[in-house]
């Protein structure tokens, strides 16, 4: 008996110390995570004088005038830049992430000559670089004036592979066919049982996928760089661009570092409400379960 409990006192205290140590890593990695965005802060704090002076990491009194010179800034409209890339962003991901959803719903819940072809198809397709596609689609809409136009960034987004792949595996887990079946039998049409049945069933994945596609959006440089030619259509990711054309002898790092500040800020905000989402999704789904 006291064997046993010798036994049991040294596990628990092998335990605590994997524990401690699992504790300092995970802690070091967030640290080295959130430095590079703490240091961002802090820049931003900072005059173009203080920054010319060295590194320090304690913040200073200048952001209020680092914002309102970024923001007021004539040659870099900030605010149309960032309405810009939120509109493309935010309708991109919700198209990309629900007809992704609904093309994976078909092939998991549809038997039907050629769907094994479809599926491999749609797979083959996320090994071709974007870069290549890109090259055609570009000249397409050269060729038929279809430039300074943003529907040209967003219903390419439709046709997803990869969010199609995360969903239609998503979909093999959670998703079993008796649930469909039930609906069809109740009377419902495939469009309701997908939109008021299948979809609130994705919702974690639904999120996932939302703060992925608007990412990818939100930082995309290379087609809107091709697309728009306007400045008043120009995106964030090619106003951060022409700064390095800027005119050194009038640069302010701290509006500089003002403006990546704000870039970032609707990211962060997006993946903080969806990320609550995910919780509550992954939360609701245990308790019923």
């Amino acid at each position: 008996m006291n064997t046993n409990t010798v036994n049991s006192k040294k596990a628990i205290a092998q335990l605590t110390i994997v524990r401690i140590i699992v504790y300092i890593i995970l802690a070091i990695l967030t640290i080295l995570c959130l430095f590079s965005f703490y240091m961002l802060i802090i820049n931003s704090t900072r005059s173009n004088g203080e920054l010319q002076g060295g590194f320090t990491l304690i913040p200073s009194t200048h952001f209020i005038q680092n914002l309102v010179n970024a923001w007021n800034d004539s040659s870099i409209n900030i605010p149309r830049g960032m309405l810009n890339s939120f509109l493309i962003a935010a309708l991109s991901a919700i198209c990309a992430t629900y007809f992704s959803a609904l093309t994976a719903y078909g092939i998991h819940a549809y038997n039907f000559r050629g769907k094994k072809f479809a599926y491999w198809f749609i797979l083959a397709i996320m090994v071709i670089p974007s870069q290549v596609a890109a090259s055609g689609f570009v000249q397409i809409c050269y060729k038929f004036g279809l430039t300074n136009n943003y529907l040209m960034l967003i219903l390419p987004g439709i046709a997803s592979p990869v969010v199609f792949f995360y969903m239609k595996q998503y979909m093999e887990a959670v998703l079993p066919m008796e649930i469909v079946e039930a609906a069809r039998v109740d009377g419902s049409n495939e469009f309701f049982t997908f939109n008021r049945v299948i979809l609130p069933m994705l919702k974690p994945a639904l999120a996932v996928q939302l703060i992925f596609t608007f990412v990818a959006s939100w930082n995309n440089y290379f087609l809107p760089s091709l697309l728009l030619t306007k400045s008043e259509l120009k995106t964030v990711p090619i106003m951060i661009a022409q700064l390095r054309s800027a005119d050194y002898s009038k640069f302010d790092m701290g509006k500089v570092y003002m403006f990546i500040l704000l870039a970032i800020l609707p990211v962060v905000i997006v993946y903080l409400i969806l990320n609550r989402n995910i919780i509550k999704g992954v939360t609701s789904g245990s308790v019923k379960g």
